[in-house]
């Protein structure tokens, strides 16, 4: 490889600096502070971590709630006809 090549990299390059940031003021138990930022834990970093999962879920149950009703629908009816197809080992 030429020195000034590039290596290959398979798949979105992530960049940490792609996203724009926006600071904060946020209000946290004092020891609990205390305690995380002795353990040298990165508070901008744990807060996004959580906010992402929490949204996760959200975005998650949403979707659930929202279609509520065609998965019970769908499952009414696999339980009236049954299985559109029902393979030779999936018999009894």
């Amino acid at each position: 490889m030429r020195e000034h090549a590039k290596p290959y990299r398979a798949g979105p390059r992530k960049s940490s600096g792609s996203r724009k940031k926006k600071a904060v003021n946020l209000t946290i138990d004092a020891d609990l502070l205390a305690e995380a930022k002795a353990a040298g834990t990165n508070l901008s970093n744990v807060l996004e971590t959580a906010l992402k999962e929490q949204l996760k879920q959200q975005r998650w149950q949403k979707w659930r709630e929202d279609n509520r009703a065609a998965i019970e629908a769908s499952n009414a009816q696999l339980e009236r006809d049954g299985l559109w197809f029902e393979p030779d080992w999936l018999r009894k």
